[in-house]
């Protein structure tokens, strides 16, 4: 090809994709001049403006107020609730964003209606904006695909198989206790990143079967490739016109994005590789049905859930690889970022609270004898009831999952008000959890209301950490199971502080209810301060 000809070429393609963009931006203002015209509002109580003048107002107003270290999405949430709480007698809103009505629910009767339902099973479309990561996993697959899912992945985690997780819970608690106890000198220390390595050496042991070494100072990126996924997500969100890829790609966010999925997609890949040649060398491949029956000797030959995927596939062709590389994306992340969130959360509640703090001590002093270095068993579990209360008042306060979103492909009724197709449903947990009716003193930390007297009488949907109905979250016993014993091995040695007040503390709503600034807090070993205490009460220093 000459250099003339070259040119020729080029002045086409130049022709071609002017007209593309045309077209596309041609047909975009067509459809958005129809929703103009044809816009009518629906009888939940909104705010009264202009949809187009609301949302581009207070996008302005977002960009004049935040700053570093006040970074936009506190805003949006601090916002949402105050409108919640102006609403709170229709117990029911709706916000306009460029004529998609978002639907918020805050209140328990309207939550259950979302969440009990069998049809409302969808996830908003915003979700698809993860599916370059998390693909169509169980998180975010809708229909027959979700069910097939739930059904298969619901046996990885029955009871037994949690039982025989219980070990690693104690291995890699124990290194996290270890790791704190060279940190007790220091003046503070930020949690999140220790409970995020810990909880991310847990799901990778139990349920993919692969140790990958996170508190040992290894694949750290993957931590912080998924923290930053989840910020270029939030941010995608609020900008509809990043929402195709072809624009999204060309930004800065969009670069960072694609750069921190690869980093992800590395680590899991090598964990499926991994766990493949090691079912192949242990000749694994028996023709078990995995959870068959209850007995003794049939519990050994159970599957965690990375052998569970793997023999599936290797049963099922139409189950293909890229079909476990989207459940190992989905479990991985899932399974140590929501956990290390409320671990984190717990922590920082009960050096707020060391009255409260004091009577887990006791608890678990109580359980084990004092004897501070015993391994955790099941039975141990059982009578950490105080502490479960504490985990439970954790995630009222903090809630690993700041909302839970549905989009409503078909109208439907609640509180005698219709609510339009295509609208975007939005549960606000961290709202839902404040409810003066459900919870009196709503911003305080009472883990006595979990007690079973207390909770008598509350509506089932007032309290949903979890999620509910047919989509809660399907690994809520082991999230609770881990917390309790990774809670029990650092409270059994060490006396926690938390160094900054609750309203110094800002909350973002990411993927997960993450703080702003680094959670402070300091760490004394038990063991000094109750040999002061001794020596005090005996000698009258």
């Amino acid at each position: 090809m000459d250099e003339d000809e070259f040119y020729r070429v080029l002045r086409v393609v130049g022709i071609v994709l002017r007209i593309f963009v045309f077209v596309t931006f041609a047909f975009s203002a067509i459809i958005f001049i129809s929703k103009v015209i044809r816009f009518e509002r629906c009888s939940i109580p909104t705010v009264n403006c202009h949809p187009i003048l609301f949302y581009f107002s207070a996008l302005l107003s977002l960009y004049k107020q935040s700053r570093p270290e006040v970074p936009p999405l506190c805003l949006i949430l601090l916002g949402i609730t105050g409108v919640c709480r102006i609403a709170a007698k229709q117990k029911l809103f709706c916000i306009y964003v460029l004529f998609k009505p978002f639907i918020i629910f805050f209140k328990p009767e309207t939550v259950e209606v979302l969440l009990s339902s069998t049809t409302l099973i969808d996830k908003s479309k915003e979700y698809e904006l993860l599916s370059p990561w998390l693909g169509t996993g169980l998180l975010t697959s809708t229909g027959k695909k979700w069910r097939r899912r739930r059904k298969l992945l619901t046996p990885a985690f029955h009871f037994s198989i949690l039982d025989e997780f219980i070990p690693v819970f104690q291995e890699q608690s124990s290194i996290l206790v270890s790791k704190l106890q060279y940190l007790v000198h220091e003046p503070w220390v930020d949690v999140v990143p220790l409970m995020t390595a810990c909880t991310l050496d847990i799901i990778c042991q139990t349920a993919m079967g692969v140790n990958i070494d996170a508190q040992g100072g290894r694949n750290t990126e993957y931590v912080r490739a998924v923290h930053e996924i989840g910020e270029s997500f939030m941010y995608r969100v609020l900008r509809p016109w990043l929402y195709p890829n072809f624009i999204f790609k060309w930004t800065a966010y969009g670069r960072r994005f694609y750069d921190n999925l690869r980093r992800v997609q590395s680590l899991t890949k090598r964990v499926i590789k991994h766990k493949r040649q090691d079912m192949e060398a242990r000749e694994e491949y028996a023709v078990i049905e995995p959870f068959s029956n209850h007995s003794p000797s049939q519990r050994k030959k159970r599957k965690a859930f990375l052998e569970l995927l793997l023999e599936h596939h290797l049963k099922d062709p139409s189950f293909t690889e890229e079909d476990v590389s989207e459940e190992v994306h989905t479990f991985m992340f899932e399974g140590h970022d929501t956990t290390a969130m409320a671990l984190s959360w717990a922590l920082y509640c009960l050096g707020q609270n060391p009255e409260i703090q004091q009577r887990v001590q006791e608890e678990l002093d109580d359980i084990f004898d004092d004897d501070i270095d015993r391994d955790i068993e099941r039975e141990d579990l059982t009578r950490m009831k105080y502490l479960e209360c504490v985990i439970k008042e954790t995630l009222r306060l903090y809630p690993s999952v700041p909302f839970i979103a549905r989009e409503c492909k078909n109208s439907f009724t609640v509180l005698n008000h219709k609510v339009p197709p295509h609208s975007l449903c939005l549960i606000l947990t961290c709202e839902l959890h404040q409810d003066p009716e459900s919870f009196p003193e709503p911003e305080k930390f009472i883990p006595e209301r979990f007690f079973p007297e207390n909770s008598k009488g509350r509506h089932p949907y007032a309290y949903v950490p979890f999620s509910a109905g047919p989509r809660n979250c399907i690994g809520q016993k082991f999230a609770m199971m881990e917390e309790k014993i990774v809670l029990a091995n650092i409270l059994r040695k060490f006396r926690v502080t938390s160094l900054d007040p609750r309203d110094e503390v800002l909350v973002t709503p990411n993927l997960t209810t993450k703080n702003v600034k680094p959670l402070r807090l300091r760490f004394e070993p038990r063991s000094i301060q109750c040999t002061w205490l001794f020596v005090k009460d005996n000698f009258d220093v």
